[in-house]
């Protein structure tokens, strides 16, 4: 019997409750002290399309998906059919053949178990209606992995906490009936997975978007700005139902260039300001982001990448946008882009990004993109205290009051970072200016003054320093093969690296940081015997990323850019092939 190792998945058209029965079983999986990790495919129509949900659950920390699924629930015939090749010997498929019509020799020719459940009928029987459906293949699921019904019906109560108590109390009843239509007609031991409760420490299961978003209000942010596009969409639904509990103000505004500027004058008004879209958005953005370069003001920008260009594949994940948010904008200032590998990580990093925008005084972009912003990973609670809030150089009232009408904005000092006065302060005058300007705030095109900015601008990033974060290695220093990866192909590398055959092989360095490098980035690769980059995008951009800063030229390439992330064993088969 395999105990604590199991890949879920169900699969049906847009509107049967295919999201949502999802994220239930995953989070009843990790009431019982069971480690997930979820993933979800939907194409991108207003309506309708094969939409599916997979989640792995392990005993131990898990950081990707699999490809083999062990128990399909399948809401319609297609998701057999396309889901046929990722079934194994042992593996089961949960359907209502009454609805769903295959060719059931198919099944048994491969040794897969089929479990037939009325999921219509058991529905209505239980006073509901077919909406309900999926709510009777979590009960059947349950049964067959001798998971305690318990941890389910808990999840369905907190999902519905907001509704009548009859809407939760009629889930539970179909989600029972499903429960013992299966123990009542099959062999359960028959199905050889089950799921037993361990005593880990409480997780909690978020998307990259969810911490990106509490990252925020636990830096202080005051000001959130967006007009939705996938796949960045749901900071804004958070922020928007939980910012101004807080103090946030949130706003949807009528496009991207508004959500810049607007993000800018509550900045420049002294709150700290965010905004999050997708590659398009942030096209729309690149006015509003180099007149905060010369500016100089302090904005956290979240872009969250989908697969290119123009509107490509946008509920596909990439990161093609690497080299776009290297040099975005017109002209010539340094920004700081932190790239988070995990949900963990991206909320950390986004609580980072507010202290060094505004340390060095300007733009800092965090760079997510779908298969992150999406995905659930059971993590531990946050150190909500671990980072703090640094607000840079901003002056006192006294001290903008002694100034006065000597205020200089674009002050020319040793780390290239001025004194920075809030309006408002009293008897003190400040002069921002899209224009170039001197260090009053004036425009001025002289020769010398030109040089001295410029030079000024990129000067900050050194003053951020010790608190930018360093590439870190993973795995033996000794190792014949060093992965090298930016971003969220950190978790499926992580499970790739526990293959036994890979093990003593390969270490890996990720890059939590890709503008600037970071500064221990030429030692950590120093040593390598041959560096293997791992990317979702065709052009392998951060080889180039690497070359620029450091002069280390990559040895191998393994890329992927279907829209799909990367599956552990196939990076398995990839580097043992290497």
């Amino acid at each position: 019997m395999k105990i604590n190792n199991f890949n879920w998945k169900i699969g049906g058209p847009a509107g049967f409750g295919v999201m949502s029965s999802g994220l239930m079983f995953a989070k009843a999986c990790s009431r019982a002290g069971l480690f997930i990790h979820d993933y979800s495919e939907y194409p991108s129509l207003i309506r309708g399309g094969h939409n599916t949900y997979q989640v792995y659950v392990s005993e131990k920390q898990v950081h990707s998906q699999r490809k083999i699924v062990d128990l399909l629930v399948a809401l319609n015939e297609q998701s057999i059919i396309e889901h046929l090749d990722e079934l194994v010997k042992g593996s089961g498929v949960i359907c209502d053949s009454a609805k769903v019509l295959f060719d059931k020799k198919s099944l048994k020719k491969k040794g897969i178990m089929l479990f037939d459940v009325p999921f219509n009928k058991i529905a209505k029987e239980v006073g509901g209606d077919e909406i309900m459906r999926n709510t009777v293949t979590l009960g059947a699921t349950m049964a067959l992995t001798k998971h305690d019904f318990k941890y389910l019906e808990k999840i369905i109560n907190d999902q519905f906490s907001d509704k009548d108590k009859s809407i939760a109390s009629q889930n539970i009843k179909a989600a029972r009936a499903g429960f013992d239509f299966i123990k009542e007609n099959y062999n359960i031991d028959s199905f050889d997975f089950f799921l037993q409760a361990q005593n880990n420490k409480p997780q909690m299961v978020v998307t990259a978007n969810d911490t990106i978003a509490l990252g925020a209000l636990n830096a202080g942010c005051k000001f959130y700005a967006a007009y939705p596009m996938t796949p960045a969409s749901s900071i804004l639904h958070t922020l928007a139902a939980r910012g101004p509990k807080h103090g946030m103000v949130v706003r949807h505004a009528e496009d991207e260039i508004s959500v810049i500027n607007m993000a800018q004058g509550a900045s420049t008004a002294g709150v700290r300001s965010m905004v999050a879209t997708s590659g398009g958005g942030f096209a729309l953005m690149m006015e509003g982001f180099s007149l905060a370069g010369i500016t100089e003001t302090a904005l956290v920008v979240v872009e969250v990448m989908r697969s290119g260009p123009a509107t490509g594949l946008p509920t596909w994940t990439d990161q093609g946008d690497l080299k776009f948010v290297l040099g975005a904008g017109h002209g010539e200032f340094d920004r700081v882009i932190f790239a988070p590998g995990d949900q963990e990580e991206a909320f950390y990093l986004t609580e980072l990004a507010f202290n060094i925008t505004e340390i060095i005084q300007s733009p800092v972009i965090v760079l997510s993109d779908k298969y992150i912003s999406e995905s659930h990973l059971s993590i531990p609670f946050f150190d909500t205290k671990k980072i703090g809030i640094d607000r840079g150089k901003i002056l006192t009232e006294t001290e903008a009051k002694k100034l006065g009408d000597k205020y200089k904005r674009y002050q020319l000092t040793k780390d290239g970072i001025s004194p920075r006065a809030l309006p408002g302060q009293e008897g003190v005058r400040i002069f921002l200016n899209s224009d170039e300007h001197d260090e009053m705030g004036y425009s001025e095109e002289s020769i010398q003054n030109r040089l001295d900015q410029v030079a000024k601008r990129a000067k900050k990033i050194k003053a951020a320093g010790k608190l930018l974060p360093p590439a870190k290695l993973y795995g033996d220093k000794t190792a014949k093969i060093t992965l090298v990866g930016w971003g969220s192909v950190k978790g499926p590398i992580l499970d790739a690296m526990q293959n036994q055959d890979l093990k003593k092989k390969v270490n890996y360095v990720h890059f939590p940081m890709v503008a600037p490098l970071p500064a221990n980035t030429k030692n950590i690769l120093a040593k390598s015997k041959k560096i293997v980059l791992i990317e979702t995008n065709s052009q392998a951009q951060f080889a180039d990323v690497l070359r620029a800063g450091t002069g280390i030229e990559v040895d191998h390439k393994i890329l992927r850019f279907d829209g799909r992330p990367f599956y552990q064993s196939e990076l398995v088969k990839e580097i043992n092939k290497i």
